[in-house]
């Protein structure tokens, strides 16, 4: 890293990791948007990386925790993971059953209802979040 643009790239790429994590994809993405060179970018990624500045599976864990404390599921969690370039991670450890049924508590209260529309209407909701059948029913059958 010698040449002006290199350094103005990799200082770039560092400033966007100081506020928070980013995948080696959407910094690609970023920088790519403010005209630096393939090669610099690619040169600058490989520096953080190997400084562990710059770190794919921290990004990912730490993706995951503030989406499953927003309310995602993991349908959408993994959609927006996959979108970032991680291919390789683990929710295995989140208890998306649990969240389902409190997001659902939460909205709409403690009540399961009757009516067939207002299910429906409570099901297509957590659907959006990104939670599965099987967690959604469960959101309805457990008090």
């Amino acid at each position: 890293m010698t040449t002006p643009s290199k350094e103005k790239c990799y200082a770039a790429a560092m400033q966007m990791l100081v506020r928070r994590e980013h995948s080696v994809v959407e910094l690609t993405q970023k920088l790519t948007n403010k005209d630096f060179d393939r090669a610099d970018i690619e040169q600058a990624l490989d520096l953080l990386i190997e400084q562990n500045y710059q770190s794919d599976e921290r990004f990912a864990a730490e993706f995951i925790q503030m989406r499953f404390n927003q309310g995602k599921g993991p349908i959408k969690i993994s959609v927006d993971l996959k979108q970032r370039g991680i291919s390789h991670f683990d929710l295995s450890m989140y208890d998306f059953y649990a969240l389902a049924q409190q997001i659902r508590v939460t909205k709409y209260g403690d009540e399961i209802p009757s009516d067939y529309k207002e299910q429906a209407k409570q099901k297509r909701f957590l659907q959006s979040r990104g939670f599965d059948f099987e967690q959604i029913n469960q959101a309805f059958s457990h008090e």
